[in-house]
């Protein structure tokens, strides 16, 4: 949906992202499943005896559980969906049948809340480890030994304890005290805390005091700093499931019916029943016990098994199956998306995951996300991966959203959505959501999932397959570039802004292929790929006979651009005449104001033939068309001798002859080839013609002074020669009077000598 909507590279780079996002997260679904069966269901299973200070035997056992309920799911999946269809029901069986008994238990609690005691020293709330009774002294005033051994120190001489133990009271109190104890308002406030902090309850009074950090271990304390964005990204995880049946499209009856019925009824059940339970369970539960991650203070008990009905094993089964059935649909899932990738073809290597079995299954695929999960399941805390799987799952989410909003604002026509309720707005306003989320929950985590996403971009866009799919990405440049074309429609160009847009005409050979490539050479050493190019031929016929030779000519043109990496446009005209087509091409190539300035073309080869006196008429003509439409002209003679851009020289000259002012297109022409690696090296060479009686000395002078304000760095040589030989050589014929009397001025010639010059013709000049 994201690479028809905008585009193969972003569609393959979020699609990718998405893809190991879901794979990670079907590892930490099987994680889970392996902690509640270890912790909950059955602790003798584990092979590696599980003690609480010894963390690494827990990781141990799950590596081993976790490689055997990966192979046994890869093995369901690859069987058949059909069967991953049935199981699911089982599991969303016992999900529902788990939500239903939390539901019964809070509505028990009203009338008889369950007996779940916490104990609090002051008002800080303690660990309930080997702690039996909650009190400092049991019937008689004898003193309860397990209590005070933790709080106290006692030596041959004295004991000590610790001095907020002695200045306050233990309690008792019920963590569960019911939907009817108005707990409810005691919860309402955040109670954000430090990592390391001791966890209390505030309603209840105490002592003030410090107290000694050598007691603190018997409180419960917070393992982690706790902030709002914090909690929202572990939050967030819980509600990636909703687009599990778009991932599986392919596999729906009547896909576009079902998505958006079952995507929507998804989301509102997920947010009834998670926002429900939150207000519930803050109805329900003391706030100290709902900030007690590992339920320390009720020795390890599950605080929502303890308040569901009948049982809490209705929970654990239920959460057993629900990690369970999440990890067998993300295995499900995932394989689709990479073949679904794979088979696009915009990404080469990926194309062997785009088979599979007879019937579509992707087994290939399937065995790479095993593999892949089997890497989460090794590795076994994917604490620190998880941040980026969620903004992996979020960039997928905020782009589905800008490809609904921009196919809208495009106004595309095969954008047809069935959804009546729908409008652009919608979808801008989740996009902004996403992105806005993605830097709440973690910037650094953002920004890392951008760089993957942009380097898997990149390479989509240099290695992969082009892909015409109509994208809105190519309707939005389409917009674009019609909004840039009217509003530099009003105005003539500014001199600033002035650059030589230039259309090259191109001979094409009998195989219609380019005669003279290193005119295209010539091109991008001019252009740097800056600025307008159009590539031009002409086939001489009619277009109903030659048709296909123009297309296959069209073809030639753009391959030899792409191979000289000419950055422009291609327009082949066939015309009766080549000198027509000549012309069609400098009066009407272009669009708009982006039209060409300068035409560039090959001095003609063998145009003095005996046989056909006038074959030189066509150039003659082409010059007069150009001077008509007051465009420049560039001649190459020799142009198979021009370098191409491959080539280096190491040093060189290039020499300007100058001989009459015409606005600085000489100079810019050597200034803008300097700027490409072949010329770069070489250094600029200014030559003028004088007459013998001519100033020569203050003619170079000025003429330095007029490079220095151009801000050129050029040598200045000034040829002196007779005035015949002047006239023999270049006399005047493309400039008129007033500009060469006001070139004079500028030099600052004597009276005499510009009476002399004025009364001379135009000069002609070659480049």
């Amino acid at each position: 949906m994201i690479s028809r909507s905008l585009g193969p590279e972003f569609g393959g780079a979020v699609g990718l992202c998405f893809y190991l996002g879901t794979t990670f997260a079907g590892a930490m679904y099987i994680l889970g499943t392996i902690e509640i069966l270890l912790t909950y269901i059955s602790p003798n299973a584990a092979i590696f005896p599980i003690e609480q200070d010894d963390p690494q035997a827990m990781l141990n056992n799950m590596r081993i559980y976790g490689t055997c309920i990966i192979a046994m799911m890869a093995i369901v999946v690859f069987v058949g969906v059909k069967y991953v269809n049935k199981l699911a029901l089982v599991f969303l069986a016992c999900v529902i049948l788990s939500i239903m008994a939390i539901y019964a238990g809070v509505i028990k609690s009203a009338f008889d809340p369950p007996d779940f005691p916490m104990c609090l020293l002051g008002n800080r709330v303690l660990a309930k480890r080997n702690l039996e009774i909650c009190a400092k002294y049991i019937s008689n005033n004898t003193i309860n030994e397990a209590l005070w051994n933790k709080f106290c120190i006692t030596t041959n001489e004295s004991t000590t304890c610790d001095p907020y133990f002695m200045a306050n009271n233990i309690t008792e109190i019920q963590g569960i005290p019911g939907v009817a104890s108005g707990v409810l308002l005691d919860n309402l406030w955040s109670a954000y805390s430090q990592k390391g902090s001791i966890i209390e309850r505030n309603q209840t009074s105490s002592v003030a005091g410090e107290g000694q950090k050598t007691y603190s271990q018997h409180y419960v304390l917070t393992d982690i700093m706790t902030y709002f964005t914090m909690l929202v990204g572990i939050y967030f995880p819980s509600v990636t499931g909703i687009m599990a049946g778009s991932n599986r499209s392919g596999d729906l009856k009547d896909a576009q019916k079902s998505i958006p019925f079952g995507t929507i009824l998804a989301i509102a059940t997920t947010s009834f029943i998670y926002l429900s339970c939150v207000v519930l369970f803050g109805a329900c539960i003391e706030g100290a016990l709902l900030r007690d991650k590992f339920g320390e203070a009720v020795s390890g008990q599950l605080v929502i098994g303890t308040l569901a009905w009948p049982s809490p094993w209705v929970i654990v089964i239920g959460s057993f199956f629900s990690t369970c059935g999440a990890g067998l649909q993300s295995l499900t899932g995932a394989p689709r998306l990479l073949q679904a990738i794979a088979r696009d073809g915009i990404v080469p290597f990926l194309q062997v995951f785009g088979h599979g079995k007879a019937n579509g299954e992707p087994t290939w695929a399937l065995l790479l996300t095993a593999g892949i999960c089997e890497i989460g399941i090794l590795i076994a805390s994917l604490d620190s991966v998880a941040p980026i799987l969620s903004m992996f799952f979020l960039m997928c989410y905020m782009f589905v959203n800008l490809a609904c909003a921009l196919q809208t604002l495009l106004r595309t026509p095969n954008w047809r959505p069935r959804f009546k309720y729908y409008h652009w707005t919608l979808s801008f306003v989740g996009m902004s959501l996403c992105l806005a989320l993605m830097f709440i929950c973690s910037w650094y985590y953002a920004l890392v999932a951008m760089l993957i996403a942009g380097c898997i971009y990149k390479y989509i866009e240099y290695r992969g397959a082009e892909k015409e799919w109509g994208d809105g990405i190519r309707g939005l440049s389409l917009n674009a570039a019609r909004y840039a074309l009217l509003r530099v429609e009003h105005g003539a160009t500014h001199t600033k802004n002035w650059r030589p847009q230039i259309l090259v005409l191109v001979n094409l050979d009998s195989e219609q292929n380019v005669k003279h490539p290193r005119l295209l050479s010539l091109t991008t050493q001019l252009k740097a790929g800056k600025g307008l190019t159009i590539v031009g031929s002409v086939l001489q016929g009619t277009f109903l006979d030659k048709h296909v030779e123009a297309q296959k000519g069209e073809e030639n043109i753009k391959a030899l651009m792409t191979t000289e990496k000419t950055k422009g446009f291609c327009q082949l005209v066939v015309s009766p005449s080549v000198r027509d087509g000549i012309s069609h091409l400098i009066q009407s190539a272009g669009l708009g104001a982006m039209k060409h300035n300068t035409v560039l073309m090959a001095w003609p080869h063998s145009w003095k033939q005996p046989t056909d006196p006038y074959s030189w008429k066509t150039f003659v003509d082409t010059v007069r068309d150009a001077t008509s439409a007051q465009q420049a002209l560039l001649v190459a003679k020799n142009i198979d001798s021009f370098p191409t851009s491959q080539e280096r020289f190491a040093d060189g000259n290039i020499d300007i002859w100058w001989i009459v002012h015409d606005g600085g297109m000489l100079m810019l022409l050597p200034f803008l080839l300097r700027q490409h690696k072949v010329w770069r090296k070489c250094r600029m060479r200014i030559f003028t013609v004088a007459q013998m009686d001519d100033n020569s000395i203050q003619m170079k002078k000025d003429l330095q002074m007029f490079l220095y304000h151009l801000r050129l760095d050029a040598e200045v040589e000034v040829v002196e020669m007779f005035e015949n030989d002047i006239s023999a050589f270049t006399y005047e014929k493309t400039l008129m009077m007033e500009q060469r009397s006001q070139m004079l001025k500028q030099m600052q010639l004597s009276k005499n000598e510009r009476e002399r010059e004025v009364s001379c013709c135009n000069l002609h000049f070659c480049f």
